[in-house]
């Protein structure tokens, strides 16, 4: 229930809009430079992952990684597999949103980022924690993948193989 409210109060209060965007091509520029945003927390993980794994105390750099050093590792893992998703499923969903909507794509950027966060703060402190940032992150990817399975069959079907 919060990720609908966090995007819908964003949506409404916060004073920006999209640029205008007529061409297909000028929607994937957009959302490619929106998910240059999205990296933030993953390209955060890789710099404490390898700084993690400097100051570990392991003999042999390439066997048993210590626990801190193991949870940097899971999060980058895990974050750069739901950003693949993220990523197609927002440059889909750019295609098939109309005008006065995109201002979606920013908004959803911050969600995935801040969502990322949030999972690898509550994925710190422990890992029964972790599901409210993983939701977060995932049933806004479903809705959005949801939505493009519908616009693709049901509401443009003629456009499917164009």
């Amino acid at each position: 229930l919060l990720c609908p409210c966090l995007v819908y109060g964003a949506y409404v209060f916060l004073p920006f809009d999209a640029p205008l965007l007529p061409t297909v091509s000028a929607r994937l520029v957009y959302t490619l430079h929106c998910a240059a945003f999205a990296t933030f927390p993953i390209v955060l993980g890789m710099i404490v992952s390898g700084i993690s794994r400097l100051c570990s105390s392991a003999l042999e750099p390439f066997g048993e990684l210590q626990q801190e050093v193991e949870l940097h590792r899971t999060y980058v893992s895990q974050s750069v597999h739901l950003f693949i998703l993220y990523f197609f499923n927002m440059a889909v969903l750019a295609t098939y949103l109309p005008q006065e909507v995109l201002k979606l794509i920013p908004l959803l950027t911050g969600l995935f980022a801040i969502s990322r966060l949030i999972y690898w703060l509550s994925y710190a402190i422990g890992r029964s924690f972790r599901a409210f940032g993983f939701c977060m992150t995932f049933l806004p990817l479903l809705a959005m993948l949801l939505w493009n399975l519908y616009s693709m069959f049901v509401l443009e079907p003629e456009k499917l193989l164009a």
